[in-house]
């Protein structure tokens, strides 16, 4: 891995100037609907699969979009996964299903296909063309290799979980789009490494 986790929290921080607060609004927006649809009774389980699975894209692509350049996060993004509602769900709903029978297996599997899986939204957004197990799959072959990368990245984190603990959840609205977006950090620099990587395999 050619950048230091602390590089990559730096610039996930960075690209988070001046957007901190628009990035807590979504979080509130996104977990307010998505605690909203699953409360409701008898179909609240039902809708939350319909629901929070194209909402939960959105979340990571206006943050990804942050992490791009995007001059202030636009809250319309939270419901871009409407937009392409069956290929957004589908590919979510089925990576949950994958995740869910290797989790029966044992717990440490599924916790492996989970990073396996985790750059599936970003893939969805970037390459229209695949869906369903075509993102899956091109997620895995991104994380061959880098899975314990983003596993120790991620435990970096510990001490933001911990504020959050602290401060009664309140901390959660500005440090899940601080991890998440260390996260795309992490599929960025992953990207440009395996574009290099391309040309001097076809030779």
């Amino acid at each position: 891995m050619r950048k230091k986790y602390s590089e990559l929290r730096e610039e996930a921080s960075k690209s988070l100037d001046g957007k901190w607060m628009m990035a807590a609004l979504a979080t509130l927006i996104y977990i307010v609907i998505a605690a909203g649809v699953s409360s409701i009774p008898f179909i609240g389980t039902v809708l939350a699969f319909l629901i929070g699975y194209p909402l939960v894209y959105g979340y990571y692509i206006l943050l990804l979009d942050g992490f791009r350049g995007a001059e202030k996060l636009e809250l319309g993004t939270l419901f871009e996964g409407f937009k392409d509602y069956g290929r957004i769900f589908g590919t979510m709903f089925l990576m949950f299903i994958y995740l869910f029978l290797w989790t029966l297996l044992l717990v440490i599997p599924g916790i492996i296909k989970g990073y396996s899986y985790a750059l599936t939204p970003y893939i969805l957004r970037d390459e229209p063309q695949l869906r369903f197990n075509g993102a899956i799959e091109k997620s895995m072959r991104m994380m061959e290799g880098h899975k314990m990368d983003l596993f120790i990245l991620d435990l970096t984190f510990i001490g933001w979980g911990l504020l959050c603990i602290i401060t009664f959840g309140l901390a959660y609205f500005w440090v899940a789009p601080y991890f998440q977006t260390a996260r795309i950090a992490f599929y960025e620099m992953l990207k440009a490494e395996q574009a290099e990587e391309e040309p001097a395999t076809e030779m």
